[in-house]
Formats: structure tokens, C-alpha cells, sequence
């Protein structure tokens, strides 16, 4: 366990020490509604740090891996700790400019922000850097177009490149058709990958169904008010019938594991 970790970790800082020697000028601005700054004091984990004065900040459109107390994956840890050390190498002992979301801290005290870090050819995106190193996922929050596009070009290029949590694709990416692999990812943010079988409605839900015990099986959640954010994106629930999807969100458990779609850039078709 602990001889894989350590290579973890070798592989993040030398690939984020290669970033942080060629930082890019600020590429696209991701939007917030207030601007503030601080010296990074301590990382919390690889989506969050503490700045000087106290602030807690929770970097705004990415999810990470984070294992729970007592968490005896060896893969999930190590990752874990992997992005925790790409963001200290990073950020810590940095001063970084935050674009905050939103008016005020959220219900944990957090400034959730895109944070930047400057250097003499200009700033870079925390955010950017930890999918271009596989260290982090795009998150199905909204965000706008070009920023999105610019996350998920990064995260898609470290994909390709197998970089990071992408060299183990097993650990990001859960097969439908092993609901009991996917439930145990209950309460984290998953990737869920398969063929669609069915496509049902009930009440003021769509089901997307993946099995045909749709109560034991895994099963993604549309509301039907939620329908015409995805028509206006091309991208119909009933559509999907016999599609191969991937899907990323939160894993609920209902009967069988589930994960609900607020927003159609939670859904990709595959083929």
C-alpha cells in the first residue's frame, strides 16, 4: 500500500512541477462575483485550503476523489492523497487570487471560488491544472460555456494521456452492470458507464434504466420539470433507449444505486 502511494505521489509533483514551470496566461475566466486574495497556509484535501487569515476555500467546478474515516481502499486513499499533493505543489505557500461564487461563503463557511495563481507570464487556473494532471473530475455543476469547455478539454486530454486517476480507469469509471461495485460508492462522486435498457416514466420522474430489475439495478433519475434543459440541449431521456452512456453525480442508493440528472452535461453518449 504504502510503496503505491509513494509512487502517487512521485508521479504528482513531477507533473505538476512541470506545469508550474510553464504557466500559461489566463486562458478563459470562469466568472464569479467577487475578488479577493491570500497566502495558502495548508491544503485540506485536493479540492480545499486554508488561507492565512483562516478562510476555508473549496475550488469551485471540480470533484475529487476523498476517501471516508476507515476507508480501506487502497486505490481511493492513495488518490486521495495524490491530489491533496498536486494542489500543495500548487498552491501552498502562494499567494492566489480567488474569483468567488456566489455573495457570500456557503453553509460550511467556505469561500467555493476559482482560484488563481500568478506568475511572471501570467495566471493559471488551480482548477485547470488538477484535471490536466488527472487529479480531479469536471463537476455537473452550472458553469459557462467556454469555461466548461475549457475543464473538460483538460480533463480529456489527461484521459487520453492516462494521466493520474485516468491510469486505472477501474477507480473513475463504474460499470452499470455491476450495481453492487457502483453502490459502494454511496454519498461520492462517480462515473458510471453502460447501455441503456429502458426508458420509463412515473409520476413527475423518468427513469433511465440499465437492467431489467429496475429496482435492483442501476438507474439514473430525471424530473420531468428538469426535461426542458435537456431538449434544449439535444439530449431527450427518451433518446437514450439502447444508447451506451456515462454518466457523473452523486451516488444515491434507491433499491438499486442511482444517480439523479439535473443537467445534461452529466450525461455523455458513448455510441
Amino acid at each position: 500500500m504504502f510503496s503505491a502511494i509513494i509512487l502517487v505521489f512521485a508521479a504528482a509533483i513531477a507533473v505538476c512541477d512541470a506545469h508550474s514551470q510553464a504557466l500559461a496566461p489566463r486562458a478563459v475566466d470562469c466568472g464569479g462575483n467577487s475578488e479577493t486574495s491570500g497566502e495558502v497556509v495548508r491544503v485540506i484535501d485536493g479540492r480545499s485550503f486554508l488561507f492565512a487569515d483562516g478562510r476555508e476555500v473549496r475550488l469551485a467546478a471540480i470533484e475529487t476523489l476523498l476517501p471516508v474515516p476507515g476507508d480501506e481502499d487502497e486505490a481511493r486513499v492513495a488518490a486521495a492523497l495524490a491530489a491533496s499533493t498536486a494542489l500543495e505543489t500548487l498552491a501552498l505557500r502562494h499567494e492566489v487570487s480567488l474569483h468567488v461564487v456566489g455573495a457570500s461563503p456557503d453553509r460550511y463557511g467556505r469561500l467555493v471560488a476559482y482560484a488563481f495563481i500568478r506568475a511572471p507570464s501570467g495566471e493559471t487556473l488551480v482548477q485547470r491544472e488538477l484535471l490536466a494532471t488527472g487529479q480531479a473530475l469536471v463537476s455537473p455543476t452550472p458553469l459557462a460555456a467556454r469555461c466548461r469547455t475549457y475543464l473538460q478539454d483538460a480533463e480529456r486530454d489527461a484521459r487520453t494521456a492516462r494521466l493520474g486517476l485516468w491510469g486505472d480507469p477501474y477507480y473513475v469509471v463504474k460499470q452499470a452492470v455491476n450495481p453492487v461495485d457502483v453502490l459502494a460508492e454511496q454519498g461520492r462522486f462517480a462515473l458510471v458507464e453502460g447501455k441503456v435498457t429502458s426508458v420509463r416514466e412515473s409520476g413527475g420522474i423518468t427513469y433511465v434504466n440499465f437492467g431489467r430489475r429496475w429496482s435492483e439495478r442501476f438507474t439514473v433519475t430525471v424530473l420531468k420539470r428538469n426535461e426542458g434543459i435537456f431538449a434544449s440541449a439535444g439530449l431527450t431521456p427518451k433518446a437514450l433507449d439502447g444508447r451506451k452512456i456515462e454518466v457523473r453525480g452523486w451516488i444515491e442508493e434507491r433499491g438499486g444505486p442511482a444517480i439523479e440528472a439535473a443537467r445534461p452535461e452529466q450525461i455523455k453518449v458513448v455510441n
